[in-house]
């Protein structure tokens, strides 16, 4: 794979660890061998207007009094508020006397959603209606937000529907899938194809249990309309699940209209809060053809590439006993130095 950085990204100061220099061994090492720490959050269940919910893990330092930053952070596809980077950057957070809510998506928390409606890439209006509940409980906090792979695009999408409105001081988006038709295409080829068809295996049960819990509810007309969607699998690409099930319960008329739509490539321009987009050149969910040119990229936006760091992996570290996640350390440093110029501090 090209390392050429187009013009307009700036080469990330991260290096992977010697021992862990492949892009693979980037993505797998903290499923396999990371043990993530134990934190003491609350639970709380959001109730949406449509009559669905969603379950945010608040995780608060002690001492934190409602002065400091709190940051909403939002898990990728397959993901959940469980998910190892999460707890790595709410420990990373709280280090730093900062509070934050770890976001579970429609149907991640455990439990399977009220609707047919499950999550997506473009779902920024879930994104949107948790900052809004988080800024009507702490009203005087500044507000961050964080978003992974999936959850960073639609952060993206989110910072530039809503631009200068945005109710945060700053976002930053991890490894993010900036164009889906190119990231749908790259999943049906090599390795990658073992990633697609974990996801497929994870997201088919997912909407078997969501149907038996609809038709549970008494909600067989939902139940069915989900079922139909099911008995068009067995799904070969992404391309063919979301045409078959992800376009039709959300409100696109097909596959292409759902990535037309909701790619976040398209929003870095309109971006009016500084962002962060963290990419890496050898991530195996994407091509170097995503990136973006200089002239997508709105002033508000600084775009980190590394040359090696996988899908969400940013691993370093001399030696596999003592890993160093440069993401829990590079994340709090940025939204750190952008409260301080916020403030004047800077």
């Amino acid at each position: 794979m090209s390392t050429h950085f187009p013009t307009g990204l700036f080469e990330s100061p991260f290096r992977p660890a010697w021992w862990l220099r492949n892009a693979h061994a980037q993505t797998l090492f903290s499923n396999f061998f990371r043990r993530p720490p134990v934190l003491s959050r609350t639970r709380e269940e959001l109730l949406l207007p449509d009559g669905d919910f969603l379950d945010l893990d608040w995780h608060k330092p002690a001492g934190w009094s409602g002065e400091s930053p709190l940051v909403l952070v939002v898990h990728g596809l397959s993901g959940s508020s469980e998910s190892h980077y999460v707890l790595g950057l709410q420990a990373a957070l709280a280090a730093r006397g900062w509070a934050s809510v770890a976001m579970n998506c429609r149907g991640a928390s455990g439990r399977p959603n009220n609707r047919p409606r499950a999550y997506h890439a473009g779902a920024s209006d879930d994104v949107a209606r948790v900052l809004h509940h988080m800024g009507q409980c702490c009203p005087k906090t500044p507000m961050a937000l964080v978003g992974y792979s999936l959850g960073g695009s639609m952060t993206i999408k989110l910072m530039g529907e809503q631009q200068s409105s945005a109710p945060v001081f700053a976002a930053v988006a991890v490894s993010v899938p900036l164009l889906l038709t190119l990231c749908a295409d790259r999943m049906d080829s090599g390795f990658s194809r073992v990633y697609r068809q974990h996801f497929m295996e994870t997201l088919v049960a997912y909407w078997h249990e969501k149907a038996a819990h609809l038709e549970r509810r008494g909600e067989d007309a939902a139940a069915l309309m989900v079922r139909e969607q099911l008995g068009r699998g067995p799904f070969r690409s992404f391309w063919h699940y979301d045409n078959e099930v992800i376009a039709p319960l959300h409100g696109f008329q097909d596959v292409h209209d759902y990535y037309d739509r909701s790619s976040p490539r398209q929003f870095l321009s309109r971006i009016a809060q500084p962002t962060l987009v963290i990419q890496s050149a050898d991530d195996p969910f994407m091509t170097p053809e995503v990136l973006p040119g200089a002239h997508e990229l709105s002033p508000a936006v600084h775009f980190e590439l590394c040359r090696r760091g996988g899908h969400v992996g940013f691993i370093g570290g001399g030696t596999p006993l003592a890993p160093q996640y440069y993401l829990e350390k590079r994340i709090p440093d940025f939204l750190a130095l952008q409260l301080a110029e916020m403030s004047g501090i800077a």
